[in-house]
């Protein structure tokens, strides 16, 4: 029995330094940024979904900030695929507990016409 979705993933491109850029089996394409993706974990420690005070990243806007301090350029180490719906990103800031579901993902599109209709 096949499970799969029009949203499923058909190819996943991963650039370490760039980001993820998936085709959908819907003919669909997603490009992700490396700071959209950080800033966009979906892990309890950066979504306070545990109590807590979530811990979100600001990589979007940092090069906004003339002031800031030194910090090394964001990459991903590593990306491995958890399953089959979703993948696990190992930064370079030392994070490496968000597992990135596809659902999420699709979610988290940026392209004009996906932003366009979460207004």
């Amino acid at each position: 029995m096949n499970t799969h979705t029009a949203s499923d993933p058909q190819h996943i491109a991963i650039s370490k330094s760039r980001g993820i850029k998936i085709d959908w089996a819907d003919g669909h394409r997603s490009d992700y940024p490396l700071a959209l993706l950080r800033d966009n974990c979906p892990c309890a420690s950066c979504t306070g979904s545990e109590g807590g005070v979530p811990q979100k990243t600001n990589y979007m806007n940092e090069d906004k900030n003339p002031f800031q301090m030194y910090k090394p350029r964001l990459k991903m180490e590593n990306c491995e695929e958890v399953g089959e719906y979703a993948l696990r990103i190992y930064w370079n800031d030392g994070h490496a507990t968000g597992i990135y579901s596809f659902r999420h993902l699709r979610n988290l599109c940026p392209c004009p016409a996906c932003t366009s209709t979460k207004q």
